[in-house]
């Protein structure tokens, strides 16, 4: 464990610092595997493998939660986002926060039992901000990635690391911001740095040793099938991170993987072709990293439409017949149902506005309408939806996603020699606005004020029928909830804005301000209790 700095200090006396846990707690393979039957605990970055965010706790209902209340907070150390996912494990709760520190302390207190730093290299570079969402737990052991791409183990009863191995050469762009994912005895990982000029990669590593067991490059090499949608030699700087953690079906021994932008990311000139398996999901034998198939969502794609968003696994009904599905809603503004065995397109529906497609075909491609220079494009760089972990709910059947409505951007396109470590977009983009110079929605975490109007774009939480992929309701807001969803026994959504809509047709049931928000996320006051399907233009 490092020395903590001066400023840090008192603020970790007052948190009181304990001694390590004493508790024996141990997350073995076999307790992920069932996880949901310890709905107490949440024990994988999904809640689950199949990452469908569904807690069976049904002590919370619509009759009684506005009896709940504030019992503690934790005070951030570190100035910016807090994008971590806690784990929670038998009353402990393990969190990260900015750029590496991992935090033990007690679920039901809040106090505090240790903290390890890990100081990134000045190396270490990333374009979004210096986030991390999460650890992985695998017996006794956390697992997080770092800003400067290493895999770093730690004993979760003292906070003290246990082994550090590298993943990927900091100094070109590569990253990891993302939880790492615990299948059997591997810790899988995937990297950042799409806008850096990778060669994006999925990686497993021994989860005793630290040593890799295989890794799947997001990009194909000669020989390999899908080399040949790249021109040349743009495959060696082509992107497709893979920057949030995926999901995995025991049953099939398969990992579903969503793939980033391709690199650069706003001129396809320089790219020409499909650029597998960029804007993907990919499906990868879990003991070999062995691609089964794949499917692309936006080929060649010019907008940014990063495909990294969580694959959500459900068994369901389809037309008459059960189906092992994924769940998708993409950034590119389309939701999508796919057979999780053989990766086949069954359905495809717009949530969002969208113009730059008229739909999609029998195969899912799209059917592009790409905009003329200088004309807006639905959904903006941030998509209609973005890394915001959505939710499933196998009670009311339905999909709940965090979206960006009327929300829109004018792209361009600018030719750019890669450099080794340097931003490599090719291009950018303006954020529609009303009238030149009216304040926009910023990329990334905003001010403390929320200035602009709804003529630039606005949030909304949705619930989406996997039937028809149409909107069942929709929960209007200013800003968007970008922590993710929940939905629990009780049939409430728990969104960060700390909103319930309730199940019937998104009706705010309760609405409570958190003390420490610095960007609160206000209602409009509307909900649409109807179908009210997106469109297209």
């Amino acid at each position: 464990m490092m020395r903590l700095s001066h400023p840090i200090a008192p603020l970790l006396i007052l948190l009181g610092l304990t001694a390590p846990i004493t508790a024996d707690a141990q997350v073995s393979a076999q307790r992920i595997l069932n996880a949901t039957a310890e709905p107490q605990n949440w024990l994988t970055f999904g809640g689950s493998y199949q990452s469908q965010r569904f807690s069976a706790l049904n002590q919370i209902t619509p009759d009684n939660i506005k009896n709940l209340e504030q019992k503690w907070v934790l005070q951030d150390q570190v100035f910016g986002a807090w994008e971590s996912n806690p784990l929670v494990v038998d009353g402990i709760m393990y969190v990260t926060e900015r750029p590496n520190d991992v935090i033990a302390l007690d679920a039901k207190t809040g106090k505090v039992f240790w903290l390890y730093r890990y100081t990134p290299s000045p190396d270490a570079r990333v374009c979004c901000g210096a986030n991390n969402r999460g650890v992985a737990m695998l017996g006794q052991t956390l697992y997080m990635g770092t800003l400067d791409a290493h895999l770093v183990a730690i004993d979760a009863r003292s906070g003290k690391p246990l082994w550090n191995v590298s993943v990927g050469d900091p100094k070109s762009g590569y990253s990891i911001t993302m939880a790492p994912l615990v299948v059997k005895d591997k810790i899988i990982v995937g990297m950042g740095g799409g806008e850096y000029g990778i060669r994006g990669f999925i990686a497993a590593y021994d989860a005793a040793s630290g040593k890799e067991a295989w890794r799947f490059n997001t990009i194909p090499g000669p020989g390999e099938p899908g080399h040949e949608t790249w021109n040349e030699e743009d495959w060696r700087t082509g992107g497709a991170s893979a920057w949030v953690t995926g999901s995995y079906d025991p049953a099939l021994n398969l990992i579903y993987w969503g793939v980033g932008n391709p690199g650069p990311d706003w001129n396809p000139d320089q790219r020409h072709g499909d650029n597998l398996y960029s804007d993907s999901v990919v499906a990868l034998d879990a003991d070999t990293g062995q691609l089964k198939w794949h499917f692309q969502f936006s080929p060649n794609d010019p907008y940014d439409y990063d495909s990294v968003q969580v694959p959500v696994l459900a068994d369901i009904q389809w037309q008459g017949r059960p189906l092992k599905a994924i769940l998708w809603a993409n950034r590119n503004g389309f939701f999508y149902v796919l057979d999780r065995v053989t990766g086949k397109f069954l359905l495809g529906q717009p949530f969002v506005k969208v113009n730059w497609a008229s739909g999609l075909d029998e195969s899912g491609r799209p059917i592009l309408t790409s905009q003329p220079p200088g004309m807006p494009t639905w959904p903006g760089v941030q998509g209609g939806t973005n890394w915001y972990p959505p939710s499933y709910s196998p009670r009311t059947g339905y999909m709940y996603v965090s979206v960006w409505e009327n929300y829109a951007a004018i792209f361009r396109r600018e030719e750019q020699q890669y450099i080794a470590g340097r931003n490599f977009s090719g291009g950018g983009f303006t954020v529609l606005s009303p009238a030149p110079g009216a304040p926009t929605i910023g990329v990334g975490r905003r001010g403390p004020i929320n200035n602009w109007t709804s003529e630039v774009g606005s949030g909304a939480t949705i619930a989406i029928d996997p039937k028809t992929g149409k909107r069942v309701w929709t929960f209007a807001q200013y800003d968007v909830t970008d922590a993710g969803m929940l939905t629990a026994g009780a049939r409430d959504i728990s969104t960060p804005s700390m909103r319930r809509p309730g199940r019937s047709c998104g009706k705010r049931a309760w609405a409570a301000r958190s003390s420490m928000r610095r960007s609160p996320i206000r209602s409009t006051g509307s909900n649409i209790c109807r179908s009210s399907p997106a469109t297209r233009s």
